[in-house]
């Protein structure tokens, strides 16, 4: 498993605007190979907005880097100051905290 947290700020853009392009590519995001699951991520008085995104391994991350809709988000207009840093995960102590799903289990 993999994680990868990604910030920005939106631009010229307001929340609902953020809203709506959420919603637009959350299913394509759904269907990204090795994404178990994204969480998107809101704090509208610091205008700061971004996802952690939870990845079978980083072979899936840096596939989705390398991809169009890693270059669709990088590229938006609406979408400044972005940063991007994955993390590998410690998974002793994650699977006492319930951090890892019971299929994953050894």
């Amino acid at each position: 498993m993999h994680i990868q947290i990604v910030t920005f700020n939106l631009e010229n853009a307001t929340q609902q605007d953020y809203l709506a392009l959420s919603h637009e590519l959350a299913l394509t995001f759904a269907e990204i190979p090795g994404l178990q699951t994204k969480y998107w991520l809101a704090d509208p008085a610091a205008n700061t907005y971004g996802g952690v995104y939870i990845w079978t391994n980083r072979a899936a991350m840096d596939t989705y880097r390398a991809g169009e809709v890693a270059a669709f988000v990088a590229a938006h207009p609406n979408l400044t100051n972005i940063t991007s840093k994955d993390f590998g995960i410690l998974e002793a102590p994650t699977r006492l905290t319930r951090g890892l799903p019971a299929i994953q289990a050894s």
